[in-house]
């Protein structure tokens, strides 16, 4: 019987390789009293919840040991893996209960129980999700809550209670009940019954996604397309009523509508499976309308989601479907990368696997399961021809699988087979000989030397690709046979230790249990793999070094080797005392010259210098102060053999040094270059470790030997030009001098501190001493500093040497990084650096707490590798070493991440009582300017869009000053900081360019620009903003009139407060109450001046026909009013003067 075509180019298929039911039924998962109930899977675990309260944990990669987690609070309903730490799983239970297991798999420990939440008791979870980069879980329920709960475990150590508490947060509390969380990048997607939220975490800020709702389950998803696309934004799939979806960016905005309902009107692809036989049946289908009640992300870009029907698979991007196949009865399905488990309605379990269709069959036919190989290929016939599939199944495979089928029985797929072969060009033609040649393991490239370079692609297709399948079978079996030993010894030693772990925790309600379970077609062990790869390198490298022995070089490999090790001694020789470093600084302190001989002269000459510097008039005058420093220097490069004086080159900061070399040592230098390469590619293996290591030290120390066997007398024509840059690759390279050559007391160290420190603040280093030029150029002077700093680090006072370079070098970074480099060179070890080591950030914190205090430069190195490591999680837990650790140094630290600095600032001044945040804010602004870059800072970070805030001539949008602002109450206590007129003339300008009207309207007013206040207001379309209490009220009569005649200009205009987040979120029609119109206006000038003089100013105006009935009854109340009290003071004045006669009289 032959086997129809999908007429489509399908290019991938569903498979079904293991069958689950073993496993199932093993863990009596299978029985009528215990069912499986969720089912969740990571790259180690799979997980399957049980109605009895049992959570079985099965490790995938041998499916021989798992755990068994019990709990008394009811059956299981979902399961979720940590993603980023597999060691932790949250369950929730019939009850409601959320309980988080750790299952201490490092450290080989019992699992226990670190958290149980009890928030949403008596309710149904209907989704768990964890953060993707914290220990966070967050949980919806049948109500529409949503909840956080954060973890703290004992891999944090107890320091964890004295930086952060974990309680549960309540995220929202939504309108329906919630059908699915997802969580990438700091936003939490939550999708109800009627809509789509998406919800910042960090910042609590929440969107409404699209406008309109919908009744029902559907899904919703992140789309991380970063991951693979550079620098694009992810996106959100939103599941909608009849098989379609929006496209929505990470802001919350819906890009496009996606309909797949015609796309579905093809026929359903079959699942290869090995328990029932392939069939297909080509009918016309009519389009499906669907409501997608999940999505899922899948690999290779593609967006999973499920039916009662069915599984469908999308390309969300391309608006292509991908494939769907029937599978009935689907409860959930959890997904790894491209494998599918699925757990059915009986409680069953399958695995599927999305595979390309050749990939599919290779599979098949490794199995030696021809018949079924064959009818996929018949069926995929326009996947098969492609040039990808091609690649995978060559001509020979097919016409290897054609021989294995019986003409008898399989006579119809034979000749499709054959139709099918007929349709591929053969393997000897042009282009898959082209295509043969590029995937080949090796290639040649003949280097200007007349050295043959091998090149080998360990990426590309293997030797399989183009040999027999008959071949292939025989490699296989008897690398099998040769690893079958060593399989059952892997086996043992994993079953002994099973077998162990039962023993030692028998008493545990959660153990290891050690079962094997005979699923069908398991992989064969990675160690066969892995020895055809070996065997085959060695079989090429040894092919090659033949070759390369037949070129027919004038040096013999053995002589080559020998030559070079000779050489190598010889340049080791050389370069000895230079490599040379003692492993022992005590054995270092015993070797050198006495104290007294060694700094004889530089005591001298310190005495001298500083007496020099005492008086006033060489103190005080810099030039004076500079010639003193002059003298003392050459002694101090003296004494300790350093030089920073650099020849520079005018205006280049890299000389080109010429270093030429006699005839024999150039063919010297250039045979060792040859041989290099020769040695490298030919005879890697057989090189020795010394050699190899010689090789690296002669590579990294070249500039050095060339100076150093440069001759004397060498004529023109031999000379050889080596560049090499002085001003920075020297400066930059070279080591630190982190602790003195020799013992210096500690009265002269304090002196020779004192005048190295006071060189480096004069910038002596940049006045060369042989020229005696000062050196003017950028790049010179930052190469000058750097090797400066390196040069006599031991020397410095490590706090003023920082505080000149942020003061004085802060447009040269690389002098700052230096600095910091000699910092961490400083505490490259100790207890907080190996805590560091280790990833345990809240071990090395107690450790900086309990070992201090810290001078500042230490704390601030440790600061520095925090910081490094744990990125903005790092800083907030530093205001605690505040002022050892300033802003300006958490400045510098994240430069590139200006927001990271803001959210320190912002949580250092929080950290302060309310009444003192002024003054504390006001002294660390220094210098003043740091007022307006931090508040520049403040108002462009974490703000609404310009878009949102203003319209293209400039004036404010209405309500945007209700717009939520990150960092709003840092920027309302800079905008109060006492400050000069010009000062906030420029803050006024900064609110107002990034649209902070709020700050923008109070500078107004205190700056007495009053009518332009009063313009905003009208903009922005707020009565609340003409109130009493902040003064924008209007004073005077011009005023109102102003204010008046500049509403009716706007009369025409309609203001409507659309607010996209803030304090008014509101998409239904605006308060009209509460708007700047003719009428409020004028409602609020009858309250000021009395309802009198309101309707006389109005009248001058021009605005009565503008009132409405409502108006004058107002008026008239305002009246009554207003009489009353007048006839209530008149009668209090009376009785107050009776009451004054009695007491006369």
């Amino acid at each position: 019987m032959s086997v129809p075509m999908i007429p489509e180019s399908h290019s991938h298929v569903l498979s079904e390789f293991e069958c689950l039911d073993p496993l199932l039924s093993a863990l009596r998962l299978d029985s009528s009293r215990l069912k499986c109930t969720c089912v969740a899977v990571s790259r180690k675990w799979l997980a399957l919840g049980s109605s009895g309260g049992g959570l079985n944990l099965i490790q995938r990669e041998s499916w021989k040991q798992r755990l068994f987690l019990t709990h008394k609070e009811g059956a299981i309903s979902r399961i979720a893996f940590c993603l980023h730490d597999e060691d932790y799983v949250a369950v929730s239970t019939s009850q409601g209960l959320i309980v988080v297991w750790e299952l201490n798999q490092e450290r080989r420990g019992k699992p226990e129980r670190i958290y149980i939440s009890s928030e949403h008791k008596g309710r149904k979870v209907t989704a768990l999700c964890w953060d993707t980069n914290a220990l966070r879980v967050f949980v919806g329920d049948h109500v529409g809550k949503v909840s956080a709960i954060k973890i703290n475990t004992s891999k944090q150590g107890k320091a964890t209670t004295s930086f952060v508490m974990f309680p549960v947060q309540i995220i929202t509390t939504v309108d329906s009940r919630v059908v699915q969380l997802d969580y990438l990048d700091g936003r939490l997607l939550i999708s109800s019954l009627t809509r789509c939220y998406l919800c910042d975490t960090e910042r609590e800020k929440f969107w409404k996604i699209g406008n309109k709702e919908r009744d029902g389950e559907y899904g919703a998803c992140f789309f991380p397309v970063g991951r693979t696309c550079g620098s694009q934004q992810s996106l959100i799939y939103c599941a909608r009523p009849g098989s379609r979806m929006w496209e929505v960016n990470f802001e919350g905005d819906v890009l496009s509508t996606h309909q797949f309902k015609q796309l579905l009107s093809s026929s359903p692809l079959p699942i290869v499976t090995l328990r029932e036989d392939l069939e297909y049946t080509v009918s016309a289908c009519s389009p499906q309308s669907l409501a997608f009640p999940r999505l899922l992300y899948l690999s290779d870009h593609c967006v999973m989601t499920w039916t009662e029907r069915g599984v469908y698979i999308f390309l969300p991007q391309n608006v292509q479907v991908l494939l769907w196949s029937e599978i009935k009865d689907i409860q959930d399905i959890a997904i790894h990368k491209n494998e599918l488990f699925c757990l059915h309605t009986n409680g069953k379990v399958s695995h599927l696997s999305l595979l390309p269709v050749e990939k599919c069959i290779e599979r098949l036919l490794r199995r030696s399961l021809w018949t079924l190989a064959a009818k996929i290929c018949c069926l995929f016939q326009n996947s098969v021809v492609l040039c990808r599939a091609r690649k995978a199944l060559p001509v020979d495979k097919l016409e290897h699988l054609k021989s294995q089928l019986d003409l008898s029985t399989h006579s119809d797929i034979i000749a499709q087979l054959e139709e099918l072969i007929s349709k591929l060009e053969p393997l000897d033609s042009a282009c898959s000989s082209r295509r043969s040649s590029i995937s080949s393991h090796e290639s040649f490239s003949v280097l200007d030397s007349g050295i043959y370079r091998v090149i080998s692609r360990r990426g590309s297709q293997s030797d399989e690709d183009t040999c027999s399948l008959h071949s292939q079978t025989l490699s296989e079996e008897e690398r099998l046979k040769e690893f079958q030993t060593q399989q059952e010894e892997e086996h043992m030693e994993l079953d002994n230790v099973s077998h162990a772990s039962v023993v030692v925790d028998t008493d545990r309600n959660e153990t290891f249990l050690p079962f094997s379970i005979p699923l069908s077609f398991r992989s064969p062990s990675p160690l066969v793999s892995l020895q055809a790869v070996k065997d085959s390198v060695s079989s090429f490298v040894r092919k090659t070094t033949e070759k390369i022995e037949k070129i027919g070089t004038h040096v013999t490999p053995d002589k080559t080797r020998q030559d070079f090790r000779d050489e190598e001694e010889q340049l080791l020789e050389v370069t000895g005392n230079i490599l040379e470093q003692p492993q022992d600084e005590e054995v270092e302190l015993q070797n050198q010259p006495p104290e007294e001989e060694l700094l004889k002269d530089l005591r001298a000459i310190t005495v001298k210098t500083l007496i020099r510097l005492q008086d006033p008039l060489v103190l005080l005058q810099p030039n004076f102060l500079r010639a003193a420093l002059l003298d003392w220097i050459p002694v101090l490069e003296e004494t300790f053999g350093f030089n920073t004086s650099t020849i520079l080159d005018n205006g280049s900061s890299k000389i080109h040094r010429v270093i030429p070399l006699q005839a024999e040592e150039k063919q010297t230098f250039e045979g060792d270059k040859d041989l290099d390469n020769c040695i490298e590619c030919v005879d890697k293996e057989q090189l020795s470790r010394t050699d190899y290591e010689s090789n690296q030290i002669l590579t990294n120390q070249g500039n050095t030997l060339e100076e150093n066997t440069k001759p004397s007398n060498i004529s023109q024509s031999d000379e050889t030009l080596c560049k090499e840059t002085v001003g920075s690759d020297m400066a930059f390279n070279q080591s630190f001098k982190i602790h003195p050559p020799c013992f210096i007391a500690q009265n002269i160290q304090k002196d020779l501190v004192e005048l190295t420190t006071l060189s480096f603040e004069l910038n002596l280093y940049e006045r060369s001493l042989i020229n005696d030029e000062q050196c003017v150029q950028p790049e010179a002077s930052c190469a000058l500093a750097c090797r400066f700093i390196k040069d006599y680090f031991f020397l410095l006072d490590l706090e003023r040497l920082k505080n000149c370079i942020l003061t004085c070098h802060s447009d040269h970074p690389i002098i700052w990084e230096t600095y910091m480099e000699g910092l961490k060179e400083l505490t490259v070890s100790g207890p907080v650096t190996m805590s560091l080591d280790n990833g345990d950030m809240f071990k090395t914190l107690k450790l900086l707490v309990d070992l201090g205090p810290w001078d500042a430069p230490v704390l601030l190195a440790h600061a520095q590798r925090l910081y490094e490591k744990f990125g903005e999680t790092a800083l907030r837990p530093l205001i605690k070493f505040y002022p050892s650790i300033l802003p300006s140094d958490i400045k510098q630290i994240c430069k590139n991440n200006p927001e990271h600095f803001l959210a320190y600032v912002d949580s250092l001044i929080k950290s302060k009582p309310e009444d003192k945040r002024l003054s504390f804010l006001r002294s660390l602004l220094y210098p003043e300017s740091l007022q307006l870059d931090w508040l520049c800072l403040a108002v462009s970070h974490d703000a609404p869009q310009k878009a949102s805030t203003m319209d293209v001539q400039g004036n404010p949008r209405p309500r945007s000053h209700l717009f939520t602002w990150g960092y709003n109450q840092l920027i309302l206590l800079l905008l109060k900081l006492p400050a000069d007129i010009i000062t906030k003339e420029k803050m006024s300008d900064i609110c107002k360019s990034y649209g902070f009207w709020s700050g923008y309207l109070s500078l107004c007013l205190e700056l007495n620009r009053r009518t332009e206040a009063l313009a905003n207001i009208v903009h922005l379309d707020d009565m609340n903003l003409l109130d009493r209490e902040n003064g924008a009220i209007p004073e005077t009569v011009e005023e109102w009139k102003f204010l008046l005649c500049l509403i009716k200009s706007h009369q025409s205009s309609n203001f409507q407060p659309i607010m996209q987040n803030g304090d008014t979120f509101n998409h239904s029609t605006p308060d009209w109450s509460n708007s700047v119109t003719v009428e409020n206006v004028s409602l609020l000038l009858a309250r000021v001046v009395g309802p009198d003089c309101a309707l006389q100013l109005l009248q001058e105006c021009g605005l009565m026909d503008k009132l409405s009935e409502r108006f004058a009854r107002v008026c008239e109340i305002l009246r009554i009013a207003e009489k009353r009290q007048r006839v209530l003071i008149q009668s209090m004045l009376e009785r107050c003067d009776r009451f004054l006669w009695s007491q006369q009289a």
